[in-house]
């Protein structure tokens, strides 16, 4: 996956904001293999991937409705939010908050 920006994760977390709680893990982390594997599309080939895009979180979570952006105030954001960051740096993801 690209190197992650702040809008990755909020994107992401708005992705999740809208999915129902029981379904939350299995999405986030598919968005995450989803920008890992558009990464890597594009470094091969050199074009971005039909479906997943350029290989940034953002672009991926875009594919999906997203909702409303509120602020930290928001306990259900925040866990959303707090969710992708640790599914980020989670035993299944062989991403984390590395610089590519």
């Amino acid at each position: 996956m690209r190197s992650l920006r702040y809008s990755d994760v909020s994107a992401a977390a708005r992705v999740l904001l809208i999915t129902p709680p029981a379904f939350r893990a299995q999405v986030c982390l598919g968005m995450i293999r989803e920008a890992e594997y558009a990464d890597r599309f594009a470094k091969r080939l050199g074009k971005l991937h039909p479906k997943w895009g350029n290989g940034t979180l953002l672009a991926t979570a875009r594919r999906r409705r997203l909702g409303r952006e509120p602020s930290f105030s928001d306990p259900e954001y925040c866990a959303c939010f707090q969710q992708v960051l640790a599914t980020l740096h989670g035993p299944l993801s062989s991403v984390g908050c590395k610089n590519n």
